[in-house]
């Protein structure tokens, strides 16, 4: 299917590893050239040159922390005017709900809420002016059914929703869209760090814990981030602009609910 985005200029943060990078393979697969952010230069640099020359697109790339105001700035300076927006950073260690207080919380929320906001708040006018726009944000499953130990994650990505909720049904009638993609487990190095701590607490192999969780999942298997980078591409393609303020699971039926 052509996506009808060839041309397009697209922002992808945390986009050098994981989901974010399967997000900006799938954007570049459909000819779209690509301002990428993350922290790590050595890994960021690695990525935009594998994209560069696999799909033949335009990759810049920004190694700043996306969370600060001065990441910000650096990344909204030299991304200029984007098209697509894709918001991702990485979310908080989970715990326990007791041993959280109020600076755990403002991390969260930093990374997890009002980051993506900061960036929608810039960039999305400008694709208004222009009369079209993608936004695409990476949340989670927890949005639809908490995850106990990562309270930190549910209570700020949650909070972005209910964000989204409302200022997508603001934005549509100037050809902007804005959703969310609910990512449950995928083979990356997030769950590699849940699982880590899966081991660490019953004291089992790391492949003992991932086919545990696999268990729990009806697909019986992980995400990938191609697949996860394919829905967000046609989020963002020309087919999807009557989908708006949406919260789509990619969880393999892990999320236990009827609507």
């Amino acid at each position: 299917m052509d996506l009808g985005i060839r041309g397009r200029k697209a922002l992808v943060c945390a986009g050098s590893k994981g989901l974010g990078r399967g997000c900006a393979e799938a954007l570049a697969g459909a000819g779209v050239d690509l301002i990428l952010n993350a922290r790590g230069s050595e890994a960021l640099e690695a990525t935009a040159e594998a994209i560069r020359v696999r799909h033949g697109v335009a990759v810049s790339t920004i190694a700043a922390d996306i969370v600060t105001e001065a990441g910000r700035a650096e990344v909204l300076a030299a991304a200029g005017e984007v098209d697509i927006l894709v918001t991702n950073a990485g979310g908080p260690p989970p715990g326990l709900w007791s041993d959280w207080g109020r600076e755990d919380f403002i991390k969260a929320l930093d990374a997890n809420m009002l980051t993506p906001i900061a960036l929608m708040t810039a960039l999305v006018p400008g694709m208004m002016t222009r009369k079209w726009g993608r936004v695409v944000n990476i949340t989670s499953q927890s949005v639809k059914a908490p995850i106990p130990q990562l309270g930190l994650s549910n209570a700020a990505r949650t909070g972005l929703t209910g964000y989204v909720a409302g200022t997508s049904r603001q934005v549509a009638p100037f050809g902007v869209t804005i959703n969310n993609l609910l990512p449950g487990i995928h083979d990356t190095d997030r769950a590699t760090a849940l699982d880590g701590g899966v081991v660490k607490a019953k004291g089992i192999s790391l492949a003992e814990a991932r086919a545990e969780r696999m268990a729990t999942i009806p697909a019986r298997r992980y995400g990938t981030a191609e697949e996860f980078g394919a829905m967000c591409a046609f989020l963002c393609s020309v087919h999807a602009g009557f989908i708006v303020g949406q919260n789509i699971l990619l969880d393999g039926g892990a999320t236990m609910a009827t609507i």
